[in-house]
């Protein structure tokens, strides 16, 4: 009897112009957490989609409890036992919790000549999962009226109600509160008492640390190695995972700060639930982070000021001009840009190329005759952006949807680049995105500043914060709280002023 329940060997899965997993492998033991680490595009989430059957492999086999076996596809995973949360979630939000736990598995009952679904039984056993997994929702509830990290949850109660010995988490904490975390990390504790063997993938190295029994790096679709995660150090894992030493986490920057010319003044949301009187300033080659808590109203702000937000008072001023900002347009329009927070949803066009996404905000640059647009240029312009921001991709004709996170991140920077502003807002720009691929965007906005641009940053991240920005504003509850020099920035003053209630 093999002491593994899952052995993956040798398994290659080439995509059209890369090759995703070269004879990578992964060995789980019962009642383990597994943490599976790399950079953006090593691989992780293909070896993944391979042991769950979302991908046919090239080469290599699965031996799972002991036998050799194919995974014909997800259905055939979680019948086995095998399930699996993906970072990117995709929830029917129009139908309750109970028939998003048992979609495409329903129970059934017969009436008759007739099988229907059994709703009775369904939401009693949804229920009775909710509630192994602490959660105290409605599983009659729409799923649309829970949050993003509610519906994260939901996904975990789905995995469990398969009664899965195997439990694939790729980044399931990219969207939770740190509440949220503890009561996730609460179940994956509890499921590993129940021998049950779960993966987890995460860029997040103090849960990794935290959470993890063992751990395998992989990188350039390649197998590193696994290590027992007690003794590992941040510093070990980053060099394993990048494949050389990273001696700064954040770039030397040479910006030097000059006049104001970007002003906010008592900017108010017509929410009177979100921001009020935001009132700041942004100078010239400056980074200015922005710091608070979940629920502090940053995302919404920066949406207001882009025009994607309503706003019953205020004033922006740029270089002396007061801007009326009601859409997005006019902001492009008036030389400001806006990377979102979630890029899934609201950044990137999944199924265009990289050439169409990186052009769609400048096509007005790239006609000829006023309608026609010139392919030559934009073309040109995509070939440039890919070189100078080292964009891994085969092609510009890719579908952007099949590029890693990092990639896609820096994509969307070439979007705005391609309309020379001169205001960044760049909301969590390093989110979902590990440490190597977040080096090269920090080097980016270094050098934006460098140029001469304002670049506004939105951060969960304090030491990104404090290790990125020239000042640093902080919100609590719509407010802006006060602003730190970033010399004098640290956790502590940070958080004094992301809590300071009325």
């Amino acid at each position: 009897m093999s002491e593994y329940r899952l052995e993956m060997s040798g398994v290659v899965k080439t995509f059209p112009g890369v090759k995703a997993l070269d004879h990578a492998q992964l060995k789980l033991r019962p009642g383990t957490v597994h943490a599976l680490m790399g950079e953006n595009g090593a691989g992780k989430s293909t070896l993944m989609k391979c042991m769950f059957g979302i991908y046919h492999m090239d080469e290599g086999e699965v031996v799972y409890e002991g036998q050799k076996v194919q995974i014909k596809g997800p259905l055939d995973a979680l019948n086995r036992g095998i399930a699996m949360v993906h970072q990117e979630l995709q929830p029917i939000p129009e139908r309750s919790i109970g028939e998003n736990i048992y979609v495409g598995r329903y129970p059934t009952k017969r009436i008759g000549p007739i099988v229907t679904v059994d709703h009775e039984k369904m939401y009693q056993d949804a229920a009775a999962v909710l509630k192994e997994v602490h959660l105290n929702y409605d599983p009659k509830a729409k799923l649309g009226t829970l949050s993003v990290s509610q519906m994260q949850l939901v996904e975990i109660a789905k995995a469990v109600s398969a009664d899965c010995k195997v439990l694939i988490l790729d980044e399931p904490t990219s969207s939770l509160t740190a509440a949220e975390v503890e009561a996730l990390f609460t179940i994956v504790n509890e499921l590993r008492q129940k021998g049950v063997s779960i993966v987890y993938i995460s860029h997040k190295m103090d849960e990794i640390l935290r959470i993890s029994d063992e751990v395998t790096i992989m990188r350039d679709g390649q197998y590193i190695g696994t290590w027992d995660a007690k003794g590992l150090t941040t510093d070990f894992i980053i060099t394993k995972m990048v494949g050389r030493e990273l001696s700064n986490l954040y770039p030397p920057r040479s910006n030097v700060p000059g006049e104001v010319v970007f002003e906010v003044e008592d900017f108010t949301s017509i929410n009177p639930k979100s921001f009020r009187h935001a009132s700041f300033q942004v100078r010239r080659g400056e980074i200015l982070g922005v710091a608070g808590l979940v629920g502090a109203q940053r995302t919404e702000l920066m949406e207001g000021l882009f025009g994607l937000r309503c706003h019953s008072a205020g004033k922006i001023t740029y270089k002396g001009k007061e801007l009326k900002i009601n859409q997005p347009k006019q902001a492009i329009d008036s030389g400001i840009a806006m990377l979102t927070e979630d890029r899934r949803a609201t950044g990137i066009l999944g199924v265009l190329s990289i050439a169409d996404n990186v052009s769609i905000a400048s096509l007005n640059q790239y006609l000829i005759g006023g309608f026609v647009l010139d392919d030559g240029k934009i073309e040109q312009l995509v070939r440039e952006n890919v070189a100078k921001l080292s964009i891994k991709t085969p092609s510009s004709k890719t579908l952007i949807q099949s590029l890693s996170g990092g990639n896609q991140q820096k994509v969307l920077i070439s979007r705005w680049l391609a309309n020379d502003p001169d205001v960044f807002i760049l909301d969590e720009p390093t989110r979902g995105i590990d440490v190597g691929a977040k080096y090269e965007i920090y080097c980016i906005i270094a050098e934006l500043a460098k140029q001469g641009k304002s670049v506004i940053m939105i951060s969960s991240e304090m030491s990104e914060l404090i290790g990125m920005s020239d000042r640093i504003m902080v919100m609590c509850d719509g407010r802006v709280t006060g602003f730190i020099d970033g010399k004098d920035a640290n956790q502590e003053n940070i958080m004094a002023l992301a809590t300071q209630f009325e």
